[in-house]
């Protein structure tokens, strides 16, 4: 035991001597000296001047971009636009159109009465003017028909027969006022024996007196028979008159059903062919009903539309452009339509010199009219969104194309008028510029 604790005594000991003798060794602070730093080489600083030069230069050529991506609000290529110049020149407005070929006359022929239909064609069969298409069978107009005409007999009876009674009533009075006629003679015939008598004094004055008054009295007879029988003549001649005119309009009304009857025959109206059947076989149809549509084949038209815009300024009788199968015909217009439809508004071109052989009904065609013809014209091409109402264009000039406030004019297919804003060799952008939003000013990449 009390060698273990002096082993433990003796090494503290130790342990004790040992950090002494660290604690006595020098730092290393004193080693530690200050060397100059040397000179870098001239070449290397060249190329530190260099980079900063280029720097500068850079910065500056940002800067520049920068300032013009600020002026300009898009960067548009080259090749996405579509460039003209403005010249001056000779200017042709005219209007082009798609059209399709349809007869010019093309009836369509309807029921005149409710019946049962009978076609004696079939579409598409070539038929002369007259010849019967088909027969409707009414029996509701025929037995109207057969009903009036026995009325226009019956009325025709009454009129022999009123006839009859009014030469027999003109007769009577004739009669009369010839009677009155005889008895006039006859008193002045006793008058004058009166006469005689009275002056022999052979007669009284009273029967003298009672002559000269049945003188008077047969003359007053006949002129009263005669104004009778002038009002009698002027009252038949009325009732004859009467009766005249209702069997007059009942003859009428007897004719017209007759021609509706002959017209349940439907019979075509031109030379053609049929080109469509509008009820089926054997069916009933209903008054005013189409049954049948026939076209002239002599005689084809254009029909085409154009917008409103246009419509105002065609005329009937302009001079047209057909081309019908890459060939070119001479055409005028006939018509156009006074009601727009959708924005459109239809009309008519007519062949001259001559309608050309094989023409078919809704064949395609195209038609090009000429509203107007000037010289000394400040005119550009048309893009797709130019028209006249176009109040704005960009104008180029070099690599930047502004926008600049414009009046337009006349419009024609393939150019349009320049009014206003523009002048001669101006370069303008006609392409669709809608995604530029009204920029103040575009910058042309190339």
């Amino acid at each position: 035991m009390q060698s273990t604790i002096a082993m433990k005594i003796a090494e503290l000991k130790r342990l004790s001597n040992s950090d002494s003798a660290a604690a006595s060794v020098r730092g290393t602070e004193k080693q530690d000296t200050a060397i100059a730093a040397p000179k870098r080489p001239w070449h290397r600083q060249r190329w530190v001047y260099v980079c900063v030069v280029g720097g500068i230069i850079l910065a500056l050529l940002v800067g520049w971009l920068i300032r013009a991506w600020s002026n300009s609000n898009h960067v548009v290529a080259a090749d996405r636009l579509r460039i003209v110049t403005v010249t001056n020149g000779r200017f042709v407005r005219d209007v082009a159109a798609q059209g399709t070929v349809i007869a010019a006359v093309n009836p369509t022929l309807f029921a005149i009465a409710p019946g049962t239909v009978s076609y004696s064609v079939r579409a598409g069969d070539t038929v002369t003017k007259g010849q019967v298409l088909a027969a409707i069978d009414s029996p509701e107009l025929n037995n109207e028909y057969q009903r009036e005409h026995a009325t226009l007999d019956s009325l025709n009876a009454a009129l022999s027969r009123q006839e009859i009674e009014i030469r027999r009533q003109l007769l009577t009075s004739k009669q009369q006022a010839d009677l009155a006629q005889v008895a006039i003679t006859a008193a002045e015939r006793e008058l004058k024996r009166a006469q005689w008598a009275w002056d022999q004094r052979a007669m009284s004055e009273r029967d003298y007196r009672r002559s000269i008054d049945d003188v008077a009295t047969a003359k007053l007879n006949f002129e009263h028979a005669r104004d009778t029988a002038g009002l009698e003549r002027d009252s038949v001649v009325l009732d004859l008159r009467t009766r005249r005119l209702e069997r007059d309009r009942q003859a009428l009304v007897v004719e017209n059903l007759k021609r509706r009857v002959e017209e349940l025959n439907v019979r075509s109206p031109v030379n053609g062919m049929v080109a469509n059947l509008g009820q089926a076989e054997k069916a009933r149809i209903p008054e005013s009903a189409p049954v049948v549509t026939v076209v002239d084949l002599t005689a084809f038209e254009l029909e085409f539309q154009v917008a409103e815009t246009y419509a105002r300024d065609i005329k009937s009788g302009m001079t047209a452009e057909i081309t019908l199968d890459g060939r070119l015909q001479p055409g005028s217009v006939t018509a156009i339509s006074p009601e727009v439809r959708q924005s459109q508004v239809t009309g008519r071109v007519r062949f001259s010199g001559g309608q050309p052989p094989g023409l078919r009904q809704n064949e395609r065609a195209s038609v090009r009219i000429v509203l107007d013809e000037r010289d000394q014209v400040l005119k550009f091409e048309r893009g797709p969104l130019i028209d006249e109402g176009t109040h704005n264009v960009y104008v180029v000039h070099g690599d930047h194309a502004a926008r600049t406030p414009v009046q337009l004019g006349a419009a024609s297919v393939a150019e349009i008028e320049a009014l206003h804003g523009l002048a001669a060799g101006d370069r303008v952008i006609v392409s669709d510029t809608r995604d530029f939003n009204d920029a103040p000013d575009l910058l042309i990449a190339n």
